[in-house]
């Protein structure tokens, strides 16, 4: 398996997930130029992916979707809710591509298992995503809290994408608008470092060994913080690395690689 962020913030989100031979796109919230790029850099094209998972339909996860499917018509695979806010904003060419998945049932596609579960997060429908194969992968980002359905979704993953947004400190005192810290600390909002420390002592508890740290805020967070937060909380069991906000990580299973931003 392998995992490759080609962003990962508030300014976009967009990674690749390759397992048994199969090529998935996760979001598609970065131009579709540099998703070119960087499948590219990867050794692919377009036309090589299998599908595309969407989370969500803010445009930090799907800005680039449009062109990308009008350059190559891939299945995008949606949660019912998710399908029907993309249909709602006019996502161009997206009707024909559309799969709809029910929530929290396990759907064979491509020789894989898919699983959407939903995410508390401040848009109608959110969700996180569980693959599994030869190994398993789960993401969860653009959370306020973990609830059930999360757990459910990510423990026993072999790998995992979890969001550590914030430091609390830092958003406190930071430059936002006392209503933007007040949506982000909401039970919809966004995770914190210490948050998802907590959640990611659950997920090495549960056999995970790969914890990839994503959606961190420039303003309200370090990559150096995250990752002194979450590795206190956990023992030897499981790496810990940070996707960058707008650079490339990539991680594979048999050999991990050090983190970078």
């Amino acid at each position: 398996m392998r995992l490759t962020t080609f962003a990962s913030g508030s300014s976009g989100n967009c990674a690749l997930l390759s397992m048994d031979g199969v090529h998935l796109l996760l979001d598609a919230g970065i131009s579709c130029r540099r998703i070119r790029q960087q499948l590219r850099l990867s050794g692919l094209e377009p036309e090589s992916l299998s599908g595309v998972l969407i989370t969500h339909s803010h445009r930090d996860h799907i800005c680039g979707l449009a062109v990308l499917l009008r350059a190559c018509p891939l299945p995008v695979l949606a949660s019912q809710g998710v399908a029907r806010e993309l249909r709602k904003k006019s996502v161009a060419g997206v009707e024909p591509c559309l799969r709809e998945l029910p929530l929290d049932t396990t759907t064979e596609f491509s020789g894989l298992r898919l699983r959407c579960f939903p995410t508390p997060h401040d848009t109608a429908y959110s969700v996180g995503w569980r693959v599994e194969g030869s190994e398993c992968f789960a993401l969860a980002t653009d959370m306020g809290t973990v609830t059930e359905p999360v757990r459910r979704g990510l423990l026993g993953a072999d790998a995992a994408l979890i969001e550590a947004n914030h430091d609390v400190e830092l958003l406190r005192y930071g430059p936002y608008p006392v209503s933007l810290k007040r949506r982000i600390l909401s039970d919809r909002g966004h995770l914190s470092n210490a948050a998802c420390a907590a959640l990611a002592r659950e997920l090495e508890e549960s056999g995970t060994r790969y914890l990839i740290l994503g959606h961190l805020s420039q303003e309200n967070n370090r990559p150096e913080l995250a990752l002194r937060t979450v590795r206190s909380a956990l023992g030897d069991a499981a790496g810990v690395f940070v996707a960058p906000a707008q650079e490339r990580l990539t991680l594979e299973t048999e050999e991990a690689l050090p983190c970078c931003w």
